[in-house]
């Protein structure tokens, strides 16, 4: 630290000006390290909250790809059935889907 010329305390001798300047700088490393000591653990808590996140993302995503795939593959299935069963019911019904697209579709 640079010498100063400016006495902290004007009555005080120049070894009680040094033992107050030494104690501040010594209270100001403390200070540091401190706060590189709370930065690293604040770091390490976004690092444990992100993995928490991502795991939980993770999860949340295969849910929904199950419960996704189960509702397709039923729809899938009542869809067979239902042309199995009634065929010339299947068969209108496209017909008059793909009738209906025709007229949107089509310029007038």
């Amino acid at each position: 630290m640079a010498n100063t010329t400016t006495k902290l305390n004007p009555g005080a001798s120049d070894s009680t000006q040094q033992k107050t300047v030494d104690e501040l700088s010594a209270q100001i490393e403390t200070l540091r390290k401190d706060l590189s000591s709370l930065t690293e653990t604040i770091t390490e808590i976004g690092r444990e909250k992100k993995s928490e996140l991502t795991n939980t993302a993770r999860r949340k995503k295969a849910e929904a790809e199950d419960y996704i795939t189960t509702q397709a593959r039923d729809a899938r299935d009542q869809a067979t059935e239902f042309v199995s069963t009634q065929p010339a019911t299947a068969l209108g019904i496209a017909a008059g889907i793909g009738f209906l697209i025709g007229c949107l579709t089509s310029r007038r």
